[in-house]
C-alpha cells in the first residue's frame, strides 16, 4: 500500500469518526428539543443544532489535540461549559427552573464525540444511546423515585456494599481444610442470591401484586416460595374459598424455585446444564401443569394480593448468615465426601433443603467442577430440591386447610417421586 492510498484511507476513517461524533450530538440534541418543543425559539438553553455541534466540536477538539496541542480539548471543553453557565445565567432572570439537566448534558455530548473519534466509536455510541432514554424518561425515572421507599434504598445500599465494597477486599484463594473454603468465591454467591431475591422483590414491587395471583406467584418463586407458601397457607386458614387460588399459586412458586436453581447451577458449572435439566425440568412441569389447571378451574375466584411488600427485600443480617451456612455446608460436603463418599453429600444434601436449596445448590455446582462427579451433584441437587418442596407440603397441610393440603400434596410428590427417579436412572 502506497502512502497517498495510507493517508486516504486514514482521513476517510477520521471523516467517519467526525461523522458519528455529529450523529450522536444530533441524537441527543433530538430528544432536549423534543422536551423543550413548546418553548420560544431563543428562551432554550440549547437545541438540536447545539447539542449536534458540540458533538463535532467535541471529535474536533480530540483530533486538535492528537494532531496540535494537547490543550486543545480541556480548553475547548472549559469553553463549552463557560458558555452553557453564561447562557444558564441569563436564562434564570427569565424563567426560574433550576434544572441543570441540559447543561450536564452539553458536557457529556462534547466527551462523547471527543471518544467517537480518538477513543472507540461503539462506546461513544452506547454511552449517548443511554444517556439519550435516560433524558427521555424523566417522568417515569421521577415516578419510580417518588415510589419509592426508605426500607427499599436501604436495601439497594446494603446490596451495593457486599458486592462493590466487601467482595473485592475478600482474597480469592483456597483456604481451610482439603482448600475447601474460597472467601471471595462464598461472597459472590452470598451476592448472587441476594441479587435474585432484590431482583425477584422489585419485579413484584414494579408490577403491583394486585394485578393477580399468578403475576405474583411466579415471581415469588424468584425469592422464596416457601415464604409465599406460609403466607397462602395462613391466607386460606382465614378464607377457605379462596383454597383453589392458593393452591395454584403455592405450585407456581415450588416449580419457579426449579429454573432458578438450574440457572446457579450451570452458572457455577455449565457442564451440570445437560445433567440437570431433564429431572429439573419434569419436576417443574408436573408442578406447572396442576397449577394451570386448578387455575383454569377456578376463574371464577377472585382474586386475591400477592405476599406483602413491608418487609426490607435485602437483610444484610440474612445475608451474612447464609454466607456461614454455605461455609458450613462446603466444610461439612468436603468431610462428607471423604468419609463417606457420595451417600454422604446425599445426607447432606436431604438435610440442608430442609431450610434451603440454594446454598446446597452451589455449593454440590462449584464441587462437582474440582472432586464431585457431576451425576452425585444432580443427585443430590435434585434430593434437596425434593426435600425443601416436602417440607413445604408439610406446611401447607399443617398451617394451612385440609383442602389446600390436598390440592398441594399430591403434585408435590409426584414431583418429587418422578425427580428422583429420573436422577437415580442409570
Amino acid at each position: 500500500m502506497d502512502e497517498v492510498t495510507h493517508q486516504f484511507i486514514a482521513g476517510h476513517q477520521v471523516l467517519l469518526r467526525l461523522m458519528v461524533a455529529l450523529l450522536l450530538g444530533t441524537l441527543i440534541g433530538l430528544e432536549r428539543g423534543w422536551e423543550a418543543r413548546h418553548q420560544q425559539a431563543g428562551q432554550r438553553i440549547a437545541g438540536i443544532r447545539t447539542f449536534a455541534l458540540v458533538g463535532l466540536l467535541g471529535g474536533v477538539a480530540a483530533l486538535l489535540a492528537e494532531r496540535l496541542t494537547v490543550w486543545a480539548f480541556p480548553t475547548l471543553f472549559l469553553g463549552v461549559i463557560a458558555t452553557g453557565l453564561t447562557a444558564y445565567r441569563a436564562r434564570l432572570a427569565q424563567v426560574s427552573n433550576y434544572s441543570i439537566t441540559s447543561l450536564v448534558g452539553l458536557m457529556l455530548t462534547f466527551s462523547y464525540g471527543a471518544i467517537a473519534v480518538a477513543v472507540e466509536p461503539a462506546i461513544a455510541t452506547a454511552a449517548a444511546v443511554i444517556t439519550a432514554i435516560i433524558l427521555d424518561n424523566k417522568a417515569a425515572i421521577h415516578g419510580l423515585l417518588n415510589r419509592l421507599q426508605a426500607h427499599e434504598l436501604d436495601a439497594g445500599l446494603k446490596l451495593l456494599l457486599i458486592s462493590v465494597v466487601v467482595l473485592p477486599l475478600l482474597p480469592n484463594r483456597n483456604l481451610g481444610p482439603g482448600g475447601a473454603i474460597n472467601p471471595y468465591a462464598i461472597w459472590w454467591m452470598v451476592v448472587l442470591i441476594a441479587s435474585i431475591s432484590f431482583i425477584g422483590y422489585f419485579a413484584v414491587r414494579v408490577g403491583g401484586t394486585r394485578k393477580g395471583l399468578l403475576f405474583t406467584s411466579l415471581f415469588a418463586g424468584l425469592s422464596s416460595s416457601t415464604a409465599l407458601t406460609l403466607h397462602f397457607s395462613r391466607l386460606s386458614r382465614r378464607s377457605p374459598a379462596l383454597d383453589p387460588l392458593l393452591a395454584a399459586g403455592i405450585l407456581l412458586a415450588c416449580g419457579t424455585m426449579f429454573p432458578r436453581m438450574l440457572l446457579l447451577g450451570t452458572m457455577l458449572n455449565p457442564a451440570l446444564a445437560v445433567r440437570l435439566l431433564l429431572p429439573i425440568g419434569i419436576m417443574a412441569l408436573l408442578l406447572y401443569v396442576p397449577a394451570l389447571l386448578i387455575w383454569r378451574s377456578s376463574r371464577r375466584q377472585s382474586a386475591v394480593a400477592g405476599p406483602a411488600l413491608d418487609q426490607n427485600p435485602l437483610d444484610l443480617k440474612s445475608a451474612v448468615y447464609f454466607g456461614g451456612l454455605l461455609t458450613g455446608i462446603m466444610l461439612l460436603g468436603e468431610w462428607c465426601r471423604e468419609w463417606l463418599g457420595d451417600a454422604g453429600i446425599y445426607l447432606l444434601a436431604a438435610a440442608s433443603g430442609i431450610a434451603d436449596v440454594d446454598a446446597i445448590t452451589l455449593s454440590l455446582a462449584r464441587m462437582s467442577r474440582v472432586a464431585l462427579d457431576p451425576s452425585a451433584a444432580v443427585i443430590g441437587i435434585v434430593v434437596a430440591a425434593s426435600v425443601n418442596n416436602l417440607v413445604k407440603a408439610l406446611m401447607a397441610a399443617l398451617i394451612g386447610s385440609g383442602k389446600l393440603a390436598l390440592r398441594v400434596a399430591g403434585p408435590m410428590l409426584l414431583s418429587l417421586a418422578a425427580g428422583l427417579a429420573i436422577a437415580w436412572w442409570p
